[in-house]
């Protein structure tokens, strides 16, 4: 099971990789019509949310930099009122989703079914180990890569 959980993550990253192919930074700021966010905050979204699913309940360091846990944990762009800190580029969060995938198999292989605190999802659901971390954020960043490929879509009309 271990392996097939971190062949399905380093599935899904790729995928979400992909999708940032073509994406400039002028569209990875530019918010759809009725929506409250952009390109550029779901891939830092996916990101920060991976850092906290995969080393916050472990209690394991996480690498953030400055202002993401402010900036893409909840809320959207139009929130952002910290000028100070320069939004990310592409390139730089390219960098950073393609090296967490191998930071996360490394130091999570082996520690999948230990026992942490529960951290109960927004929709409700609690999840018990790395493992069940993990899993979920497969799910998580499936939907946030959708959502890219549709913002993507609408925005290139």
């Amino acid at each position: 099971m271990e392996k097939n959980l971190f062949d399905y993550l380093a599935f899904n990253r790729t995928q979400t990789l992909k999708a940032m192919e073509g994406v400039t930074e002028e569209l990875a700021d530019r918010i759809p019509a009725n929506f409250r966010n952009n390109i550029r905050w779901q891939l830092g979204h996916i990101y920060t949310v991976t850092e906290i699913l995969a080393f916050l309940q472990l209690k394991l360091p996480m690498n953030l930099p400055e202002g993401f846990m402010e900036r893409f944990t909840k809320g959207s762009p139009l929130d952002d009122i910290d000028k100070s800190v320069p939004m990310p580029t592409l390139p730089e969060l390219e960098g950073l989703l393609k090296e967490q995938y191998e930071r996360v198999r490394e130091v999570l292989t082996g520690r999948l079914d230990e026992s942490t605190p529960v951290l109960t999802t927004s929709d409700g659901l609690d999840l018990h180990s790395p493992k069940e971390l993990l899993t979920y954020n497969l799910y998580h960043e499936g939907m946030h890569f959708g959502i890219i490929k549709a913002y993507k879509k609408m925005l290139s009309q």
